[in-house]
């Protein structure tokens, strides 16, 4: 019994038959169009049948999708009224679903024509140096039925490509390039002599049709689409395909010379200390819908987890900023797994768990610190709900813009209070994760605006913490082992003093899923903000609207030095820069960073998660030297000078 997948087949393969004479597809799009007036005539597919669903949708069984592709799981009231059913949404804003719905993904280039038809007009050769290959914002190519025996690898630039038809050539082999089209959704191969398919296609997770008959194919291959159709031979060839070599290590970049590096490292004054931040994907997160171009053992949080744990060990940071940890693989996994290597750690969870039952609180994310307990003692821990902080700002309470934008997202951020056990040094921590939707620039203004001014008031009232007391000959020597606030501090020399909260050292850390240029980044790196800023969008947050923003903590992103890594976040719609490492500029400085991922390797791979990558951001890790705080200087006596003296007046 033939299945309507290999009927769809067939009739595509009929339709692809009859195109065979010069550039049939213009023609026909031109005599379409004979009665409208236009400029450029596009050309479209008159082969096209879609079909009800594309790669993934039924596996997941959640076909609600009302906003962004990358959107992870977010609950109803983190939606707002619009996007109120979509629940599975990713809060990176990056991974393109499979349905064809709106998304915040890379622009497509401008073209008053994406359509070229160059069929049934005799090519025999396209050699790789071809200006086809210039064209980048092409969506339909057509190449059937010329005399071609190859197609260069060169193809793989033509990105935005959404049909492709090579069907009636001579074509014994495509290039494993072919996968990097991950916009594809039709690709024509029908009528060429084809006995096998590059695994490689398995990255076309978007691929509708796969024409394939009229080729000597292996039988296996053509009896998986004769019999489930395109999606199963995608995931089949996905999953089979051999791992590719991993990337060479990430450099690091200095920003301080050799011989400055050997000096501190053999100065027993010098203090410095390792940040890691990272957004490890979490478990409910990572499904084929969202990322249908990972192989399926990729994306098992059995495998992931391994190499999360073995990418935040392998830095030896002091402090690791976790986003997307949920409560289970917290309390069972990272807290366990990091105690054994000497952290200690501070979790919450979004403020949605409030609302669920005990089993389904465990899957719900949130950020983490950890920190080295040998080297740190945790004074605080702070939880900051920005939808309760605003609640309580008199300047919000009227705005209808608070209600219906801000106050029903549910995202956090977590503070720790630290201190350096053998100097006394004091450190602020904050990691969060802000909401990931590119239509709420404003909410991520809102909450940015709201952590730091809750992590100015922590500082203030950590400066007034008593300092610790200098060292007896007694401490010096004894092995206390997490000393607290007030207690004798082990260092040799006399612990920093904290005037006001603008002394003490802090980092900022996490997702906050905005780009190097958007407001966001503004407010963090100069310290304020005009109140009609463009990412404001126009509504109306009390202060925040009519005198803009201010920060005081002298802020500067960790890669500033670097002009940012080229992308943080990468997959096959969206390649940016979302997560950063913020540090006060008065008190701290960067020794050095981690470095981008190897170009080469980029260039062979269509996105993140994957073998060698268990996320969709990539680990930031940055080594700071701290700046003591300068000492008030005495004030200077009055000169006095003897009585028996005498000066002369010109």
């Amino acid at each position: 019994m033939m299945t309507p997948h290999w009927q769809q087949q067939l009739l595509k393969c009929e339709m692809i038959r009859a195109s065979r004479s010069p550039h049939h597809r213009a023609r026909a799009s031109a005599m379409a169009a004979r009665t409208v007036q236009k400029a450029a005539i596009p050309i479209t597919n008159p082969n096209a049948i879609k079909p009800p669903e594309t790669n993934g949708i039924a596996k997941d069984g959640d076909s609600s999708f009302t906003s962004s592709p990358s959107a992870k799981s977010q609950a109803a009231s983190d939606l707002s009224p619009i996007t109120a059913s979509a629940l599975a949404n990713h809060p990176s804003a990056t991974v393109p679903p499979v349905a064809e719905l709106p998304r915040p993904i890379a622009p497509k280039p401008g073209n008053t024509w994406q359509s070229l038809d160059m069929g049934g007009v005799g090519i025999k050769n396209i050699p790789p140096t071809s200006g086809l290959f210039a064209f980048t914002f092409l969506t339909n190519l057509y190449l059937n039925h010329n005399a071609l025996s190859a197609v260069p690898p060169q193809i793989a630039k033509l990105r935005h490509l959404e049909l492709l038809d090579l069907s009636g050539n001579g074509l014994m082999s495509i290039p494993p390039e072919l996968g990097m089209l991950t916009s594809l959704k039709e690709l024509y191969l029908f009528d060429n002599h084809l006995q096998t398919l590059p695994p490689e296609l398995g990255t076309l997770h978007q691929l509708q049709t796969l024409g394939i008959e009229g080729n000597p194919l292996e039988p296996s291959l053509k009896q998986i689409v004769q019999k489930d159709g395109t999606p199963a031979l995608i995931s089949y060839l996905r999953d089979s395909c051999p791992i590719p070599a991993p990337p060479p290590d990430r450099a690091w970049k200095h920003f301080v010379g050799q011989a400055e590096r050997e000096a501190m490292a053999n100065d027993p004054t010098a203090e410095t200390f390792t940040v890691l931040c990272y957004n490890i994907l979490c478990e409910r997160c990572a499904t084929e819908r969202l990322y249908g171009y990972t192989p399926s053992w990729a994306l098992q949080w059995d495998y992931r987890k391994e190499l999360i744990l073995t990418e935040v060990l392998q830095h030896n940071a002091d402090f690791l900023c976790l986003q997307e940890v949920d409560n289970a693989q917290y309390e069972e996994y990272f807290s366990k797994q990091l105690a054994e290597h000497g952290y200690e750690g501070a979790h919450w969870p979004k403020s949605r768990y409030k609302m669920m039952s005990e089993n389904e609180r465990r899957m719900v994310d949130g950020s983490a610190i950890f920190y080295k307990a040998s080297k740190y003692s945790l004074v605080e821990k702070h939880l900051i709900e920005f939808s309760t902080v605003a609640m309580q700002r008199p300047d919000f309470k009227k705005t209808d813009d608070m209600f219906n934008r801000v106050l029903g997202k549910d995202h956090i951020a977590v503070v720790c209070l630290l201190e350096n056990k053998e100097t006394g040094t004091r450190l602020i921590v904050a990691n969060t994760h802000l909401h990931w939707d590119p239509a709420f620039s404003d909410v991520k203004l809102v909450q940015t605006a709201l952590l730091i001014e809750e992590v100015e008031k922590i500082a203030q009232n950590f400066a007034r913490y008593p300092p610790r007391l200098p060292p007896t000959p007694s401490s010096a020597t004894s092995s206390a082992t997490n000393p607290s606030i007030g207690e004798t501090n082990g260092s040799a020399r006399p612990p920093p003093m904290y005037t006001d909260a603008y002394k003490i050292p802090i980092v900022v850390c996490g997702d906050l899923n905005s780009n190097p240029t958007s407001g966001v980044y503004e407010f963090l790196s100069t310290g304020s903000l005009p109140p009609d800023h463009e990412d404001f969008l126009s509504h109306t947050y009390g202060k925040y609207t009519t005198e803009g923003l201010r920060h005081r903590l002298g802020l500067k992103s960790a890669y500033a030095g670097i002009g940012e890594l080229s992308m943080t976040n990468y997959t096959p719609t969206f390649k940016g820069t979302l997560d950063y490492i913020w540090y006060t500029t008065a008190n701290l400085a960067v020794n050095s960073v981690l470095g981008e991922v190897d170009q080469g390797y980029l260039d062979k791979v269509v996105g993140f998660p994957n073998a060698h990558f268990p996320s969709d951001h990539l680990c930031l890790v940055s080594e700071f030297r701290v700046r003591p705080p300068r000492e008030a200087q005495p004030a200077r006596p009055p000169p006095v000078f003897p009585e028996s003296s005498s000066r002369a007046h010109n």
